[in-house]
């Protein structure tokens, strides 16, 4: 089928790897760019829904690291799902929600303050982990075609 991912447990096995080592550097990206941004002079709109654009690639990157066979837009659904979940979940105020959401694990997994704008950097950012999946698998296509 195209656009799936290979059926060899040695390939799914690297697929899965790839996408991990590429969630972390995300993750990496997303807490310096909220922890830095604004000191390096950043605009708050770059700070903000950049690290949402980023929040939504690490949840399509690790939803493919746990569904390695499922084809990209089957991941781009998903993480598009847990995305606009998590969003409206910031509408529901439960003691138990509100104190986690004060923490910074609280902030960073779930946000505070609900946002349409943050379903649109969501949706670039799903699309822009897509982007980076394909050119990941091609890289590593090639890079498997040439070792001996």
């Amino acid at each position: 089928m195209h656009g799936t991912q290979p059926d060899k447990p040695v390939a799914l096995l690297r697929t899965s790897l790839i996408r991990a080592a590429l969630a972390l550097a995300v993750i990496v990206c997303g807490l310096s760019l909220r922890w830095y941004g604004f000191p390096l002079g950043l605009p708050a709109f770059v700070v903000k829904y950049g690290g949402s654009l980023l929040w939504a690639t690490m949840v399509f990157l690790l939803v493919g690291v746990l569904l390695p066979r499922l084809s990209r837009s089957g991941l781009a659904a998903i993480a598009l799902v847990i995305a606009v979940v998590v969003e409206f979940s910031r509408l529901v105020n439960t003691p138990l929600l509100d104190a986690f959401r004060l923490t910074t694990a609280g902030a960073l997994l779930l946000g505070r303050i609900f946002s349409l704008w943050n379903l649109v950097a969501y949706a670039v950012g799903i699309a822009f982990g897509a982007w980076i999946d394909r050119v990941a698998k091609m890289r590593s296509l090639v890079g498997w075609a040439k070792a001996p």
